[in-house]
């Protein structure tokens, strides 16, 4: 009986997937009380992120969601489809990495918790969230790069963002603001650059907290976007 309802568990997880748009940053802290405050109009943020390359490494990722949703991973944390995480076989677990699709040029900053891929030939498994971003979803897997980054170089503020989308592209994140600036406000491109890249983030805010930017989440995956909310 309970072999029945795993498979009917998975088949959930799968079928509810891809309506899954709106991702929560599972680094940011939680809410400090439940009432919803209104949005406050704060300038976006002009400073570049500088980051520490350590590591690039080049190769094929796959991705990994249902069938392993509510596990444990190697790390001990519990496996969670929906949220920015990866395996990788020999970076220190609760690292960070910047994970670029060379395909489309879209790019996710993920941590890494977990051991894998075990199949031949590819270097990294990211989670169904991030798929979702990469573009490579539907597909399966996808050529990337993989840079292994420090920490933060410059004081982090604790504000609240929607970012709608990343790219190695400069070109292309400026393309995507100036669509976006016709119908909302506060759009702009955060940088982060590497020792080797730079990684160009759409965003829309900062928000003084998660609440604010909910309703506007919500709108934008309607529309179709997939939106990271996050605070870094």
């Amino acid at each position: 009986m309970w072999r029945v309802l795993l498979i009917i568990l998975f088949f959930l997880f799968t079928a509810c997937g891809p309506r899954q748009r709106v991702m929560i940053d599972r680094s940011m802290p939680p809410p400090e009380r439940p009432e919803i405050k209104r949005e406050t109009k704060l300038p976006p943020e002009t400073k570049i992120e500088k980051r520490e390359t350590r590591e690039v490494q080049y190769g094929v990722a796959s991705w990994y969601g249902g069938e392993f949703h509510g596990r444990p991973t190697s790390s001990g944390e519990v496996y969670d489809m929906f949220q920015l995480t990866c395996a990788h076989n020999s970076l220190p677990l609760g690292t960070m990495v910047m994970v670029t699709n060379l395909e489309n040029g879209r790019s996710v900053e993920l941590k890494v918790n977990d051991r894998g891929p075990f199949v031949k030939e590819r270097i990294i498994d990211v989670s169904y969230a991030a798929a979702r971003i990469l573009g490579m979803w539907g597909k399966g897997t996808a050529n990337v790069k993989v840079e292994w980054v420090g920490s933060l170089l410059i004081e982090r503020v604790e504000r609240f963002n929607l970012q709608v989308g990343s790219f190695s592209d400069e070109a292309r994140a400026r393309d995507l603001a100036e669509q976006l600036k016709k119908s909302f406000e506060n759009v702009h491109v955060a940088t982060v650059e590497t020792q080797t890249q730079k990684y160009h983030r759409v965003r829309i805010g900062p928000f003084e907290t998660r609440e604010a930017a909910l309703p506007l989440a919500e709108r934008l995956s309607q529309l179709g976007f997939n939106v990271l909310l996050t605070n870094r």
